[in-house]
């Protein structure tokens, strides 16, 4: 039944973009892989939670967290053939957690809490909150975005994962990850 929420091995660099919603992780993501001519993991939570918007006029419930996250590990896990030697992942299940925290009042699954720290990447990029916000019908903390990043942040120190903060316009953010995965690469 868990296997659901388990990351397969592999030996390609994994990179998570992980943030507060409206940071540019998307965009980031997609220009990354094009610069890296491999794939890269869209959030599953959109689509799920667009689908539920559009059919129910509902948001984000508790019960919709362990779906997210199965979704999020089939993409995952199922784009791992076909990337290249780095997988982009627009999101990972330490964020599904962060959000189930920040909005139930601490509360998290204790099945996705163990996978979120289970499944390990070998970098996260930190987005801040230096880009402007676009409203959308999912994002509902435009007033929070200091808090929500401070929880990310906090997170990511807590389980002690390799992150850098990526600041400042597109292009400044794409030239910081590509030196940093750069790095990587050379190891």
């Amino acid at each position: 039944m868990e296997e659901k929420y388990k990351q397969q091995p592999s030996d390609l660099l994994k990179i998570v973009l992980f943030g507060p919603e409206s940071t540019g992780k998307t965009t980031l993501s997609e220009q990354l892989a094009r610069h890296y001519n491999t794939v890269w993991v869209p959030e599953y939570a959109r689509e799920y939670l667009q689908q539920k918007w559009n059919n129910e006029r509902k948001t984000c419930e508790p019960h919709d967290l362990l779906p997210i996250a199965a979704g999020q590990m089939q993409l995952e896990n199922s784009l791992i053939k076909k990337a290249t030697e780095i997988l982009i992942c627009d999101t990972d299940l330490l964020e599904t957690k962060v959000y189930s925290e920040a909005y139930y009042i601490g509360d998290c699954d204790p099945i996705l809490e163990k996978h979120a720290l289970q499944n390990k990447y070998d970098l996260y990029f930190l987005t801040y909150i230096d880009i402007p916000w676009e409203a959308d019908d999912l994002r509902d903390k435009p007033e929070e975005r200091e808090e929500m990043f401070s929880y990310f942040k906090n997170t990511l120190e807590k389980y002690n994962r390799n992150f850098i903060i990526l600041k400042g316009n597109k292009k400044e953010r794409l030239k910081t990850a590509i030196e940093h995965i750069d790095k990587l690469l050379e190891k």
